[in-house]
């Protein structure tokens, strides 16, 4: 059986990584978090002081520090899924944190960070047979990609989403606090100059805001047979 490149984009919180992972797992395809790896550079920054209290960057001592940064996904043999390792760290649960989110999206928007980032997720999809996740995969890591997803929801739909996840891992958040951090992603996401989050020209569109897991994980089970067995 030909293997494909699948690319799945779209809006913080909207269960991507829920459906790629799935997928994944079913046809028999190495899943790649590209989200994740935005944020494990966050969390690096964060650590090491280049992210201060009020937010702004210091854009050169990162860059600086970017050949210090090393990342990879290493399955996890209990539940057999891919985990975020950093500098030899496993940081999986580290990077999920709302400190993490309410930066990750200016982390992403240097330029520099972004080039390193498109180049390292390139070099794990050259021999295909992977399913990828993030902002840019359909539009600038992969644009010849054989099946691509562009997913959205409501801003509240995928704010109770993360709320609910958080909760259940016994963090603290109000709807409101989550709320704000979805939409102040979404505009940040969509207004950087360095790859913008939009859906490409030949992505097929999922407004997954109304349907459950079993429906969404149907409709692309379809539509990746429909391109195999063209």
């Amino acid at each position: 059986m030909k293997k494909i490149v699948i690319a799945i984009d779209g809006f913080s919180s909207c269960g991507k990584s829920t459906m790629a992972k799935e997928l994944a797992k079913k046809i028999g395809y190495i899943y790649i978090d590209s989200g994740a790896m935005y944020r494990a550079v966050t969390l690096f920054a964060l650590e090491n002081n280049i992210i201060a209290d009020n937010g702004n960057i210091d854009v050169e001592k990162l860059k600086s520090m970017m050949k210090d940064i090393n990342i990879e996904f290493r399955l996890n043999p209990e539940t057999h899924l891919p985990e975020t390792w950093l500098n030899n760290k496993n940081v999986e649960k580290e990077i999920r944190n709302m400190r993490v989110s309410n930066n990750v999206s200016k982390i992403s928007a240097i330029p520099f960070v972004r080039h390193k980032m498109v180049e390292l997720q390139q070099k794990l999809g050259e021999k295909k047979g992977i399913v990828m996740d993030g902002r840019d995969i359909g539009t600038t890591v992969f644009p010849d990609a054989e099946l691509k997803i562009f997913v959205t929801a409501s801003p509240e739909v995928r704010a109770q989403r993360r709320v609910d996840e958080m909760h259940s891992k016994g963090e603290d958040v109000s709807f409101e606090e989550v709320l704000e951090n979805v939409k102040s992603r979404d505009h940040i996401d969509q207004t950087r100059e360095e790859s913008p989050l939009k859906k490409a020209d030949d992505a097929l569109e999922l407004d997954n805001s109304h349907l459950t897991i079993e429906e969404q994980d149907k409709w692309l089970e379809k539509h990746f047979n429909d391109i195999i067995n063209s």
